[in-house]
Protein backbone atom coordinates (compact mmCIF):
# COMPACT_ATOMS: atom_id res chain seq x y z
CA UNK A 1 0.00 0.00 0.00
CA UNK A 2 3.37 2.72 0.24
CA UNK A 3 2.33 3.32 -3.81
CA UNK A 4 0.20 3.85 -6.00
CA UNK A 5 0.66 3.18 -9.80
CA UNK A 6 -1.08 5.80 -11.88
CA UNK A 7 -0.11 4.51 -15.48
CA UNK A 8 3.60 3.46 -14.66
CA UNK A 9 4.33 6.48 -12.34
CA UNK A 10 4.93 5.65 -8.52
CA UNK A 11 2.76 7.59 -6.53
CA UNK A 12 3.68 8.14 -3.30
CA UNK A 13 3.83 10.33 -0.73
CA UNK A 14 7.63 10.54 -0.46
CA UNK A 15 8.23 11.17 -4.26
CA UNK A 16 5.07 13.19 -5.15
CA UNK A 17 5.47 16.00 -2.07
CA UNK A 18 9.10 15.99 -2.66
CA UNK A 19 10.44 15.27 -5.58
CA UNK A 20 14.21 14.03 -6.11
CA UNK A 21 16.55 16.37 -8.13
CA UNK A 22 17.11 15.82 -11.58
CA UNK A 23 13.85 13.67 -11.98
CA UNK A 24 12.60 13.72 -15.58
CA UNK A 25 8.67 13.43 -14.80
CA UNK A 26 7.24 15.51 -12.35
CA UNK A 27 4.07 13.62 -10.67
CA UNK A 28 2.31 16.99 -11.09
CA UNK A 29 2.34 19.40 -13.59
CA UNK A 30 2.45 22.84 -12.40
CA UNK A 31 2.90 24.13 -9.25
CA UNK A 32 1.71 20.76 -7.01
CA UNK A 33 -0.63 23.39 -4.98
CA UNK A 34 -3.86 20.63 -4.23
CA UNK A 35 -1.88 18.06 -1.89
CA UNK A 36 -5.06 16.90 -0.84
CA UNK A 37 -5.71 15.65 -4.03
CA UNK A 38 -2.49 13.84 -4.14
CA UNK A 39 -3.26 11.99 -0.97
CA UNK A 40 -6.75 11.14 -2.18
CA UNK A 41 -4.87 9.40 -5.38
CA UNK A 42 -2.42 7.64 -3.05
CA UNK A 43 -4.79 6.66 -0.60
CA UNK A 44 -6.85 5.10 -2.64
CA UNK A 45 -4.63 3.72 -5.47
CA UNK A 46 -4.34 -0.23 -4.53
CA UNK A 47 -8.00 -1.04 -4.31
CA UNK A 48 -7.34 -3.39 -1.01
CA UNK A 49 -8.58 -0.93 1.00
CA UNK A 50 -7.82 1.34 3.51
CA UNK A 51 -9.11 4.31 0.90
CA UNK A 52 -11.01 7.49 2.10
CA UNK A 53 -14.17 7.10 3.91
CA UNK A 54 -17.42 9.25 2.93
CA UNK A 55 -19.18 10.83 5.74
CA UNK A 56 -22.42 8.89 6.84
CA UNK A 57 -25.38 10.18 5.62
CA UNK A 58 -27.91 9.85 8.90
CA UNK A 59 -31.27 9.49 8.41
CA UNK A 60 -33.58 12.66 9.85
CA UNK A 61 -37.28 12.11 10.17
CA UNK A 62 -39.21 14.48 9.86
CA UNK A 63 -42.85 15.36 11.23
CA UNK A 64 -45.37 14.17 8.18
CA UNK A 65 -42.45 11.06 7.81
CA UNK A 66 -41.53 7.82 10.09
CA UNK A 67 -38.45 6.35 10.21
CA UNK A 68 -38.24 2.88 8.49
CA UNK A 69 -36.08 1.88 11.81
CA UNK A 70 -38.45 3.18 14.14
CA UNK A 71 -38.82 0.27 16.66
CA UNK A 72 -42.07 1.49 18.33
CA UNK A 73 -43.90 0.45 14.51
CA UNK A 74 -42.08 -2.82 14.83
CA UNK A 75 -43.27 -3.98 18.06
CA UNK A 76 -46.47 -5.31 17.70
CA UNK A 77 -48.55 -4.66 21.23
CA UNK A 78 -50.15 -7.37 23.04
CA UNK A 79 -53.99 -7.04 23.42
CA UNK A 80 -55.46 -5.73 26.66
CA UNK A 81 -56.92 -7.99 29.01
CA UNK A 82 -59.41 -7.72 32.01
CA UNK A 83 -59.07 -9.64 35.55
CA UNK A 84 -62.23 -10.38 36.93
CA UNK A 85 -63.58 -11.36 39.83
CA UNK A 86 -66.70 -12.90 40.79
CA UNK A 87 -68.77 -13.21 43.57
CA UNK A 88 -68.42 -15.63 45.90
CA UNK A 89 -70.79 -17.02 49.43
CA UNK A 90 -67.84 -18.26 51.12
CA UNK A 91 -65.12 -15.37 51.43
CA UNK A 92 -65.62 -12.39 53.68
CA UNK A 93 -65.68 -8.93 52.06
CA UNK A 94 -62.90 -8.24 54.20
CA UNK A 95 -60.52 -11.58 53.42
CA UNK A 96 -61.47 -10.18 49.60
CA UNK A 97 -60.02 -6.95 50.15
CA UNK A 98 -56.98 -7.97 51.74
CA UNK A 99 -56.41 -10.30 48.84
CA UNK A 100 -56.82 -7.53 46.29
CA UNK A 101 -54.01 -5.23 47.89
CA UNK A 102 -51.78 -8.13 48.24
CA UNK A 103 -51.88 -9.67 44.59
CA UNK A 104 -52.62 -6.25 42.28
CA UNK A 105 -49.72 -3.91 42.37
CA UNK A 106 -50.75 -0.54 43.47
CA UNK A 107 -54.06 -1.25 44.73
CA UNK A 108 -55.01 0.75 47.03
CA UNK A 109 -57.67 0.19 50.43
CA UNK A 110 -59.99 2.46 48.64
CA UNK A 111 -59.91 0.84 45.47
CA UNK A 112 -60.47 -2.76 46.61
CA UNK A 113 -63.50 -2.34 49.07
CA UNK A 114 -65.05 -0.17 45.51
CA UNK A 115 -64.32 -4.02 43.54
CA UNK A 116 -65.18 -5.52 46.13
CA UNK A 117 -68.31 -4.38 46.61
CA UNK A 118 -69.10 -4.09 42.93
CA UNK A 119 -67.87 -7.80 42.74
CA UNK A 120 -71.00 -8.74 45.90
CA UNK A 121 -73.95 -6.80 44.05
CA UNK A 122 -73.29 -7.01 40.64
CA UNK A 123 -72.03 -10.75 40.43
CA UNK A 124 -68.57 -9.62 38.88
CA UNK A 125 -66.19 -6.49 38.93
CA UNK A 126 -63.15 -5.73 36.65
CA UNK A 127 -60.31 -5.59 38.76
CA UNK A 128 -57.51 -4.55 36.29
CA UNK A 129 -56.55 -4.70 32.58
CA UNK A 130 -53.27 -5.33 31.41
CA UNK A 131 -51.40 -7.75 29.19
CA UNK A 132 -52.37 -11.17 28.97
CA UNK A 133 -49.19 -12.52 30.58
CA UNK A 134 -50.04 -10.02 33.63
CA UNK A 135 -53.34 -10.96 33.60
CA UNK A 136 -53.05 -14.86 33.76
CA UNK A 137 -50.74 -14.57 36.77
CA UNK A 138 -53.11 -11.85 38.66
CA UNK A 139 -55.83 -14.89 37.90
CA UNK A 140 -53.84 -17.71 39.12
CA UNK A 141 -52.90 -15.36 42.72
CA UNK A 142 -56.35 -14.87 43.29
CA UNK A 143 -57.68 -18.14 42.83
CA UNK A 144 -54.68 -19.51 44.47
CA UNK A 145 -55.78 -17.75 47.80
CA UNK A 146 -59.11 -18.93 47.02
CA UNK A 147 -61.10 -16.08 45.42
CA UNK A 148 -63.32 -16.88 42.30
CA UNK A 149 -61.45 -14.98 39.14
CA UNK A 150 -61.37 -15.35 35.20
CA UNK A 151 -59.80 -13.34 32.49
CA UNK A 152 -61.20 -12.15 29.22
CA UNK A 153 -59.79 -10.23 26.25
CA UNK A 154 -60.74 -6.24 26.93
CA UNK A 155 -62.11 -5.41 24.04
CA UNK A 156 -62.07 -1.73 22.69
CA UNK A 157 -58.91 -1.13 24.58
CA UNK A 158 -58.77 0.40 28.32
Amino acid sequence: METAIRGRLSLSPSTVFNPKPGEKQSRCRGACTNRGVLMAIYTTGSGKGAGILEKPVIERTTPGRESEFNLKKSRKIAPPYRVILHNDNFNKREYVVQVLMKVIPGMTLDNAVNIMQEAHYNGMAVVIICAQADAEEHCMQLRGNGLLSSIEPASGGC
